[in-house]
């Protein structure tokens, strides 16, 4: 018994290594892409930025604003956008922000308001199909290292269905990234676009805008719409990466501890065997002086 004992301790030590391994090189993998994720989502800050105080600009000199984006219509379909990962190991990043998802997509529900989703991610597509929710655009192998290209398809199949009005407003669900420690499922409107308001009490420059301010407006306000939604991608992205390092170090520590639990284990096991072994011997030998 004991012999078979330390043979199991032994396999499982030997399987528990092979497990350390993978885990400890995908936690190396994820902790070096994380600065790269997080240089990527500071650098978006200020174009998004600078957006918002050119259509502040715009919309002065346009007087009051109009454009449908901007229009608020009553809500009888929401467009919900959630933005999850294609890849688990990574905790309860994915279903943090959900669940966070579904919640006001069930309380929409009860307030008879329809739901149409737009899903980023493998993770919120499987979970939302066996739900049978109402799924009109998915985009997977986005969330790795996602690009502005992913953005604007994201943000034109949007504004299509916003502009046609087959939805009526639109809510965005995505992970924000604060440090590599802290990430916090977070939900905002999208659309219709709240416009920004210019800042008072300060000097103002005057500009003559050609074409209209108008026509300005209708070339930045979709590029606003895609700014935001490459930002969500950046700030879920980095989120990712985050969280899959953290929960991988936390597995690969939880390998090291069960090795030094099962390593105990054998060397009980092996010192039986001996004391076993010793007893027999020291038993042969007594009957044979008898």
């Amino acid at each position: 018994m004991a012999g078979a004992g330390l043979r199991e301790s032994r396999r499982r030590i030997r399987s528990i290594e092979a497990t350390k391994k993978i885990t400890r090189a995908m936690e190396l993998i994820a902790a070096s892409r994380i600065p790269r994720a997080q240089a990527r989502v500071n650098a978006s800050k200020p174009y998004t930025a600078k957006l918002i105080e050119v259509i502040e600009n715009v919309g002065g000199a346009a007087g009051s604003m109009s454009h449908p984006l901007l229009e608020r219509r009553e809500l009888r379909t929401v467009g919900i956008l959630v933005v999850s990962s294609d890849r688990g190991l990574a905790g309860a990043y994915a279903t943090n922000v959900i669940r966070l998802a579904e919640r006001r997509m069930l309380e929409h529900r009860r307030n008879g308001v329809e739901v149409v989703l737009f899903v980023v991610g493998k993770k919120a597509q499987g979970y939302f199909r066996y739900r049978r929710w109402n799924i009109r655009g998915t985009y997977l192998a986005v969330t790795d290292t996602p690009g502005y290209g992913d953005a604007r398809a994201i943000s034109n199949a949007i504004m299509d269905a916003y502009g046609s009005a087959e939805i009526d407003a639109v809510e965005t669900f995505y992970t924000k990234f604060q440090s590599a420690l802290t990430q916090i499922p977070t939900a905002a409107e999208l659309l219709p676009i709240t416009p920004p308001k210019a800042a008072s009490g300060g000097p103002t420059a005057a500009y003559s805008y050609e074409p209209s301010p108008a026509a300005i407006l209708d070339r930045l306000l979709p590029r606003y719409v895609e700014a935001t939604i490459f930002n969500m991608l950046l700030e879920a992205s980095a989120s990712e990466h985050s969280a899959r390092r953290r929960a991988m170090k936390a597995a690969t520590d939880n390998a090291e501890e069960l090795i030094r639990i099962l390593t105990v284990q054998a060397n009980r096991a092996r010192q039986a065997e001996i004391t076993t072994a010793i007893t027999e011997i020291v038993g042969g030998a007594e009957a044979l002086k008898g």
